[in-house]
């Protein structure tokens, strides 16, 4: 049986693909890394991938339509042909073509625990500052597949991280980062396996 193709896309510092990168390296997923696609020519996930020698292909919207950005990301994955692709920390909003193309084969992951703080206008540490402006006591992160809303798509697990006395975003954000490591790999690994089933908006994990 061959190894599923991943493509992992980014936007920043990349660290949830170095946990991709890491799990692959250690056999934890069962799988390889076939390209990385960046909309920041600047991020720093660039490095992690040229590290281990994985094909890096930057489309940055600067200066493109909507319509030539939606391209030349469709044609980009096309090149790489992914059974699966993971969005880790790829802040651009995917267009629905390419949704369709992958439909449940696109893996997203967000710091909360959604459907609470999540949506257009929440990701980085502008999630964070509303969790504590809010005064929950619980946030966490979750993975999903992608679907053409935001953040609305099948949820494939979720883990909660308490919310604690004196926190600020930054010290909140750092401790679901760890969090977000942990189910983003474990969702992978278990695609990877064919142990996860969607039907409607519900997800099956086997384990």
């Amino acid at each position: 049986m061959r190894l599923k193709r991943i493509v992992v896309m980014i936007s920043g510092g990349g660290s949830n693909l170095q946990a991709i990168i890491d799990s692959v390296k250690q056999g934890y997923i069962k799988a390889e890394i076939v390209g990385v696609l960046s909309n920041k020519s600047n991020a720093f996930g660039i490095s992690r991938a040229e590290k281990e020698g994985i094909p890096v292909k930057v489309v940055e919207k600067e200066g493109l339509t909507e319509e030539e950005f939606n391209s030349a990301n469709a044609l980009a994955l096309e090149k790489f042909a992914p059974d699966l692709i993971v969005l880790a920390g790829y802040l651009s909003i995917i267009e629905g073509s390419i949704i369709q193309k992958y439909k449940n084969r696109i893996i997203n992951v967000h710091p909360s625990l959604i459907p609470a703080f999540c949506g257009m206008g929440y990701y980085g540490l502008r999630v964070h500052e509303a969790v504590l402006s809010y005064g929950a006591k619980l946030s966490g992160a979750t993975t999903h597949f992608v679907d053409e809303g935001a953040d609305t798509g099948p949820v494939i697990m979720q883990k909660p991280v308490q919310v604690l006395n004196g926190d600020t975003p930054e010290s909140l954000q750092k401790r679901i980062l760890e969090v977000e490591h942990e189910i983003l790999t474990k969702s992978v690994k278990l695609f990877c396996e064919d142990k996860i089933r969607v039907s409607g908006r519900k997800v099956v994990v086997d384990e």
